[in-house]
């Protein structure tokens, strides 16, 4: 195992992570967003108004792209243990 292997290892988790992670976070994002702008047009500044669509909007993200994230990171883990045998050998 080289210093190579274990950088590039590592740069493509961090890849991986941020892939899987923006569409969860840019929606949640977005909807904040759009949130704060109504809360601050009719000046309702409730704790719950804020939080529920976030969690609303989370929940659909990974209802729609779950299945995709889940197949993204199982591909990454068996081709990281698949390479166990090669670097060590």
């Amino acid at each position: 195992m080289n210093a190579q292997f274990v950088l590039t290892l590592g740069r493509d988790a961090l890849l991986l992570l941020l892939t899987i992670a923006l569409p969860v976070l840019g929606t949640v994002m977005a909807v904040g967003l759009t949130v704060s702008v109504f809360q601050a047009v009719t000046q309702v500044h409730e704790a719950t108004l804020a939080f529920v669509p976030k969690l609303i909007a989370a929940v659909a993200v990974f209802a729609i792209a779950g299945p995709w994230m889940l197949s993204t990171l199982v591909d990454f883990i068996r081709r990281t243990i698949e390479s166990i045998p090669r670097v060590l050998g």
